[in-house]
């Protein structure tokens, strides 16, 4: 009996050896599959699909109920027919001036083809549709396809190193041109109509975790991207410039401080920052503000609003305190305003100062010109809240909670987890707000799931090698280096609220059983469409939030929303599939799915 107990101990030995040499040589692999693999068996009995609107009968707006509503007769393509930028329009207002398919006849809504791109990875891509192109991106590939039928017009595969994640958010158009970033730290350009790859410039070292994950914009003969890895130790946010034609890196800006002796790529924008405001100790290097998620730009004033990442090491905030009377770490954790032209330092927005959580302002802000005639950025970072910033004085007219938000203010120690909500992966995530001029309504969908961190030791933030995950978290699992739910937080749920863009007051709010990551887009119709990280897509009326039509489409939902005009009908396309090691969802291959009325002639 004793030697079948040593035979087992062995092999047990034996087999976490090989696992941990298997995991040395492959990395992103074990890591990716592995996570993959513990996500089917937690998916495996996951509940359907649930959302139960409340109105807020304070709720004074009152603008919603005399909104103008079309009366569903199919009109002639209008000037919003495509999706030409991640958020339609750079100003990101991700509203769509469509009107076909209204409160009326979303009923009648049914998928009309698929795309299987038969990779398992995390799509979540945010869509285009440009002439007459629907453009999605992988971790390796971009495709064109034909927007009613779905069928591929072509396909081109990068042959890159993988990463664990394996996160691409998209793909830029500019005159015949695509543009994307890729997880070894390249900004790449294709033509549009053949996908021969045009130019490829580096922006990001993959050797020290820098990545471009980011989809970009352009405008006015530029790309603008920023690269990822904020959460390594020694890595600065930057954003970039290029050149549209030809990839050459026309500015560059550190969103945390440059000192000397940085890699220099490209000419640097002007900037105030000081290091004063990070006040670092000895082996803890400034890192962190990187731009992981797009960009807004203003075309009237040549202004580009970026979002700045956590502070790192993320939990570890002892280690970075700044000085009295500065505003600590910037710019993480901010809305960073630049000279889209030269790259100069114009305003920053201060969202998440001395922040702790891992609390990125963790997608693109939105301009918003209310019904009111006020003139906003709207903000919804990690954090939960909404804010609704004055233009032109920058003063913060509302921070309103849309998630739960719990014990933010108790300090994290070493030797004990400390809870809080929302936890580092909730709140809003990469994909922005959206505004629907009509109703007044801001549309965003959150994550509600609370976290738990144990500090690291000081001594081995200090200690750790350049290049390597730093969050500040004590964790033998690598998959809770940014926390993890505590017993009874296990089940995370998700919301989708409509705020009053003058006021900041709730008009109506759902709650789902399951997170919304995806991107919201509200329509002229009058109908507001977004999906759930289970897979389930909805048609809520915008105005009141009332459920018009929801289906399970067959996997996670975790990138962008659109709606365009193809064959002179409206229709809806959504990347499905977000299968992601970080998230407990369904193992699925990703797939595009296009969906429109069953029939142009459907009625109200």
């Amino acid at each position: 009996m004793r030697r079948i107990l040593l035979a087992v101990v062995v092999l047990a030995l034996l087999g976490v050896a090989a696992g941990a040499a298997i995991y040395k040589m492959f990395p992103a692999q074990m890591a990716k599959y592995g996570g993959m693999a513990f996500n089917f068996y937690r998916s495996f009995d996951a509940p359907k699909g649930t959302l139960a609107t409340e109105a807020n009968p304070e709720h004074q707006g009152g603008s919603t109920a005399k909104a103008p509503r079309s009366n569903g007769t199919p009109q002639a393509p209008a000037a919003g027919a495509d999706w030409p930028s991640y958020n339609r329009t750079v100003t990101s207002d991700r509203y769509s001036p469509l009107t076909q398919i209204t409160p009326g006849n979303v009923g009648q809504m049914k998928v009309l083809c698929t795309y299987d791109t038969g990779v398992l990875t995390v799509f979540e891509t945010g869509l285009i549709m440009v002439d007459g192109a629907l453009i999605g991106t992988t971790e390796f590939d971009i495709f064109s396809l034909d927007p009613a039928t779905c069928a591929e017009n072509w396909r081109t595969h990068e042959d890159i190193p993988p990463s664990i994640l394996g996160v691409n958010r998209g793909a830029a158009y500019w005159d015949g041109m695509l543009f994307r970033g890729t997880q070894d730290g390249q900004v790449l350009a294709y033509d549009f109509k053949t996908g021969k790859r045009l130019w490829q410039t580096t922006i990001a070292d993959p050797s020290i975790g820098e990545t471009v994950p980011a989809a970009p914009i352009a405008w006015d003969g530029m790309v603008y991207v920023g690269q990822a890895g904020g959460d390594y130790k020694g890595v600065k946010g930057r954003m970039y410039g290029l050149d549209a034609k030809t990839g050459k890196i026309v500015w560059e800006f550190y969103l945390v401080p440059y000192q000397e002796g940085d890699l220099v790529r490209g000419p640097l924008g002007k900037s105030p920052r000081t290091e004063a405001t990070w006040n670092t100790k000895p082996g803890i290097p400034i890192s962190g503000g990187a731009v992981w998620t797009s960009t807004t730009l203003d075309p009237e004033t040549g202004s580009l609003y970026v979002p700045g990442g956590n502070p790192a090491p993320d939990f570890a905030v002892g280690v970075r305190e700044g000085v009295a009377g500065e505003a600590a770490n910037l710019y993480s954790g901010s809305v960073v305003i630049l000279d889209a032209k030269t790259g100069d330092y114009r305003d920053h927005y201060d969202i998440s100062p001395d922040d702790w959580h891992d609390w990125d302002v963790s997608n693109p802000p939105i301009l918003v010109r209310t019904q009111g005639g006020k003139d906003l950025v709207v903000v919804t970072p990690k954090d939960g809240h909404v804010y609704g910033i004055d233009r032109a004085t920058g003063e913060r007219l509302y921070r309103v909670p849309a998630t739960t938000i719990e014990n933010v203010e108790a300090p994290f120690v070493v030797g004990k987890s400390v809870r809080f909500c929302p936890g580092s992966v909730g709140g809003a995530e990469w994909n922005s707000p959206a505004y629907d001029p009509a109703t007044n309504l801001v549309l965003v969908g959150e994550v509600d799931w609370c976290y738990a961190v144990t500090l690291e030791d000081r001594h081995k933030l200090e200690t750790a090698p350049m290049g390597v995950p730093w969050s500040g978290m004590s964790a033998l699992n690598p998959f809770n280096d940014f926390g993890h739910p505590l017993e009874g937080d296990e089940d995370w749920h998700g919301w989708v609220y409509a705020i009053d863009a003058d006021t900041g007051q709730w008009a109506w709010r759902a709650k789902l059983n399951y997170p919304v990551l995806s991107g919201m887009t509200p329509t002229a119709g009058g109908v507001v469409f977004f999906g759930d990280v289970d897979g389930n897509f909805y048609a809520l009326n915008a105005a009141t939030g009332e459920k018009l039509w929801g289906e399970h489409i067959g996997g996670g939902i975790g990138g962008g929303v659109i709606t365009y005009t193809a064959d002179d009908k409206q229709k809806v396309a959504v990347a499905a599939g977000f299968t992601s090691p970080m998230w407990p969802t369904k193992v699925v291959k990703a797939k595009v799915v296009v969906l429109g009325l069953d029939g142009a002639e459907a009625s109200p």
